[in-house]
């Protein structure tokens, strides 16, 4: 395929960046990280959505290298939990903690809850704003359930906790999440936006 569209992605964390070119190059996005870009700030995430924050990351990047930017909020929402960690999803566990202290912390918290009651989702906004300054929106979601335990070695953040049938996200191929996660539903919808 022709690539039509160069975005750069408002972030510089390689496993958002290999998602999101590898959803977006088939469909004629090249995509770059904003250090590609020569962008090197840390947006701070001060929005109480995944809208907000994804916003705040967007724009900032665009005021800067004036280009087409994508910007994505994502994160887990625990219905036992009132939807926490939702926005605070990669903070939940403390400013310095690790996938699996992230993964432990929610474990913990639904210590002895019965699996009907460990309904989750991931959710995943996707700004884009284009070279003229052009703001489109999409959200994805994609439903599981919190499993019990942590279980296997792909992906990232609570992938080895969140289960879609009998699997973790972190048990299923790159290539398999990528069709059904809500980042490639955000990222789909926003193509057919555009």
């Amino acid at each position: 395929m022709n690539i039509n569209l160069k975005v750069v992605l408002a972030s510089n964390n390689k496993n958002k960046l290999i998602e999101i070119k590898k959803i977006l190059l088939p469909l004629g996005f090249e995509v770059i990280s904003q250090s590609e870009a020569g962008v090197n700030i840390d947006v701070e995430e001060t929005g109480t959505t995944f809208e907000e924050n994804a916003l705040l990351k967007a724009k900032a990047i665009h005021v800067i290298c004036k280009e087409a930017v994508i910007a994505d909020d994502s994160g887990l929402e625990v219905d036992f939990l009132n939807k926490a960690p939702g926005v605070y999803s990669h903070r939940y566990a403390g400013e310095n903690a690790n996938d699996t202290d992230r993964c432990n912390k929610i474990l913990s918290e639904l210590q002895g809850v019965p699996l009907e009651k460990r309904t989750a989702r991931f959710v995943c906004v996707i700004q884009f704003i284009d070279k003229y300054g052009v703001i489109k929106t999409a959200r994805g979601e994609c439903e599981g359930i919190i499993g019990t335990e942590i279980s296997g070695n792909n992906g990232f953040g609570y992938d080895p906790i969140f289960m879609v049938g009998d699997k973790s996200f972190a048990e299923i191929s790159s290539d398999e999440k990528n069709r059904i996660s809500h980042r490639a539903n955000a990222l789909l919808k926003l193509t057919e936006i555009l």
